[in-house]
């Protein structure tokens, strides 16, 4: 049991690792002007095991949401009132100026989100990320129609209260302002995802 542990632990590492590598090199010199063989290089290993890794280009900058991929799903399954537990948990990654929230305003969390949402390849990958957070929420929710319904709307208000962060931040607005601003803004907006979604959303 321990040596599964450790190999999944050096799994992981290698994982962090080519990532942080290739996003270092796509912030400094532009996604498009960097070759996979140079990200290899830069972590040195052969460009083979980078795909065995990372099988194309656009997932060595999306495994930074590899852990958020199924978050609402499992957050929904640790107990009764899904919409209550996805907000609390939302404003608890406020209050942790969490990047995924899109409150943050460090320079490199700023670069990193914007290149992932103004270059096209990058901003398609995500929407499949996104597909998949969805499913994974709606089947925590109980599959079928009505909890894809429901997944379609959690999943998109998430996603809004995010850009709407990250835009103001990087427009230069101060982080205590946009702060203030997006509390409120998640407060009303999954009050009004419980109000509307009713049964939609009991698993």
């Amino acid at each position: 049991m321990s040596e599964i542990g450790l190999r999944e632990r050096k799994k992981r590492r290698m994982y962090r690792t080519v990532s942080d590598t290739a996003i270092r090199l796509f912030l400094e010199k532009g996604f498009d002007a960097v070759s996979v063989a140079e990200v290899a290089a830069a972590a040195e290993i052969s460009k083979p095991t980078l795909f065995r890794y990372f099988p194309t280009k656009e997932d060595l900058v999306l495994y930074r949401f590899a852990d958020h991929e199924d978050e609402a799903a499992r957050i929904v399954r640790q107990g009764p009132a899904p919409v209550e537990a996805l907000r609390r948990h939302f404003l608890d990654g406020l209050e942790r100026c969490d990047p995924v929230t899109g409150l943050n305003d460090h320079p490199e969390v700023l670069a990193y989100q914007s290149m992932l949402y103004e270059t096209p390849a990058l901003a398609a990958r995500l929407y499949g990320y996104l597909e998949r957070s969805e499913a994974a929420l709606a089947e925590a929710l109980g599959g079928g129609l009505p909890a894809r319904l429901a997944a379609g709307q959690i999943v998109a208000v998430q996603r809004i209260l995010a850009q709407e962060n990250w835009r103001r931040i990087a427009a230069g607005e101060p982080l205590a302002e946009v702060r203030r601003d997006a509390v409120a803004s998640a407060e009303r907006a999954f009050g009004v995802l419980e109000a509307g979604l009713g049964e939609l959303a009991a698993p």
